[in-house]
Order: structure tokens, then C-alpha cells, then sequence
């Protein structure tokens, strides 16, 4: 399926998603209550088939977050980026998509561990590197650190 295809279904799907092409990969941005539905729907709808999960990410914009999921269908052989906008950076909270791709067990984990994000519904929330009573998010732009080197 051409990104051009791909656009076309997918705002046929959800009318609300906006778009990004300036990449390598369509970007669709979507609501983050629309996400796991969205989401449910682009791996069991044979039309999508996005059966691989291959990076799950997040992105500190400061005044929000941004979860950033990269889906592959290795069958139909398209690539598909979405993005969920997270408003709140206090506490954080979207649907984990563990249910649907076991390998986002591991990268929530990790998001968790370094942003702070919390995935409703996670088989196992906690901390993946830092301790558990490690202060703060890393790779969030609010972090300080007392051994940090500033620039």
C-alpha cells in the first residue's frame, strides 16, 4: 500500500488524524483516546496488517509529550508512523498497546523508566534500569541532576 493509499484509509478510519509527510514514513497524529483503538484496528484489519511493532518511543516537547509508535506489516510491506499527544506532563497516562504487540512490554517499560509515562493496563509497570526509588525521569527536559555538567 502507497502512503498515498495508506492516507486515505486511514482518514476514512478516523477522520479527526492529521498527517505529516515530511519523512521517510507517514506520520499520523492522533488523540490519544483514539490511539488504541486505532491501534487495535491497524493490526487486526487484513487492509493494514501492521504485525510488527519495531520501536516505541517518547518525545519531552516541554509543554507536552508525544508517545511515537513505528508499525511494519512485513507481509503487505508498508511502514507507518503514530503519534499520540500526551497533554498532561505531570502524570502522564495513555493505553498500553502490550495487548496487541508483546514486544511493547519492554519499550513501555522503558519509556515508563526514562519519561515518567504510565501505560494503563500493563501487565507490569515498574521501572526497567533506575531503581525504583530513583528520583525524577531522565529524558525528561526537566530533569536535574546534581552530577549533570551543564553545556
Amino acid at each position: 500500500m502507497s502512503k498515498e493509499e495508506l492516507k486515505a484509509s486511514l482518514t476514512a478510519l478516523l477522520p479527526t488524524a492529521t498527517f505529516d509527510e515530511t519523512g521517510e514514513f507517514l506520520n499520523v497524529i492522533v488523540a490519544s483516546g483514539d490511539m488504541l483503538p486505532l491501534m487495535q484496528t491497524l493490526r487486526t484489519n487484513k487492509e493494514f496488517d501492521f504485525n510488527y511493532l519495531f520501536c516505541l518511543t517518547c518525545i519531552d516537547w516541554k509543554d507536552h509529550l508525544m508517545m511515537v509508535y513505528h508499525l511494519m506489516s512485513k507481509e503487505l510491506k508498508h511502514i507507518l508512523v503514530v503519534k499520540a499527544k500526551i497533554a498532561d506532563t505531570v502524570n502522564p497516562e495513555i493505553e498500553t498497546v502490550s495487548g496487541i504487540w508483546k514486544t511493547a512490554i519492554f519499550h513501555e517499560r522503558e519509556v515508563y523508566d526514562l519519561f515518567g509515562v504510565k501505560f494503563l493496563n500493563h501487565p507490569d509497570m515498574r521501572r526497567l534500569f533506575l531503581d525504583e526509588d530513583w528520583p525524577g525521569w531522565p529524558l525528561r527536559k526537566n530533569y536535574v541532576d546534581e552530577n549533570m555538567i551543564e553545556i
